[in-house]
């Protein structure tokens, strides 16, 4: 995906271990289009530091005393359109995502994320995309499968499965192999391990292919290619 932002973004980070905020606000600091204007540890703080900062990005811990995230998130995507929520959770499970996604969050990251994929979920989510963590992408696809083949009583309906073929119409070879490590769940580090490739290298393929498949981001990418049956949910 090509990012549009050039001016700095204003981030606001909330979570109630100063440790972590510490590493995450080192990381955030590296980028230099990235100011972190303000940082809490509750859900009531981040309100209120939102309604004096106006950020672009909150990053907001799920597991708070007093006010939780998805509470957290609920009353800031309420009273502040304009700025944008990413959850930090230690949680995968799609209930999770699905709820502070509901709620109004615009990106689900996981607390063992690495640099590049939290600088990429600000980006993303800044610019008006969503960012969900490739392992969340991968456990949401297969709840979204099992769910496909259950009737409303978990009884088995006899799924028809989708033709698996590879996409070679619009995508290279290689192309295909990355979009495939995508579905699986696999992280531009991971993707880069299997395939034997730099990480840049991972980056120019996955841009390559946001751009010939008009996705926003990589779960909207991943979600259709399912549709189309151009890779397998294995």
């Amino acid at each position: 995906m090509k990012f549009t932002i050039e001016r700095t973004i204003k981030i606001i980070l909330i979570d109630d271990h100063p440790l972590f905020r510490e590493g995450v606000k080192r990381i955030l600091d590296m980028e230099k289009n990235f100011h972190v204007v303000a940082e809490g540890e509750d859900g009531i703080e981040a309100v209120e530091l939102v309604d004096r900062y106006r950020p672009d990005v909150v990053l907001l811990d799920i597991n708070m005393p007093q006010v939780n995230g998805v509470e957290a998130t609920r009353r800031l995507v309420d009273r502040f359109p304009g700025t944008k929520v990413i959850i930090l959770s230690i949680h995968d499970d799609e209930a999770y995502v699905t709820h502070a996604v509901k709620t109004g969050a615009a990106g689900y990251l996981l607390k063992e994320m690495d640099a590049d994929a939290l600088i990429e979920a600000v980006k993303v989510v800044a610019d008006g995309g969503a960012y969900l963590h490739p392992k969340v992408t991968h456990n949401l696809v297969n709840e979204y499968r099992r769910l496909a083949t259950q009737g409303p009583e978990g009884m088995e309906i006899g799924f028809k499965e989708i033709e698996y073929r590879k996409p070679l119409h619009i995508l290279t070879r290689r192309e295909c192999e990355v979009l495939q490590l995508l579905a699986d769940g696999k992280s531009n580090r991971g993707i880069g391990e299997t395939l034997y490739i730099s990480e840049k290298t991972v980056k120019n393929h996955v841009s390559n292919i946001l751009q010939k498949m008009n996705a926003n981001d990589r779960t909207q990418a991943v979600v259709e290619a399912i549709k189309k049956g151009w890779v397998k949910v294995r």
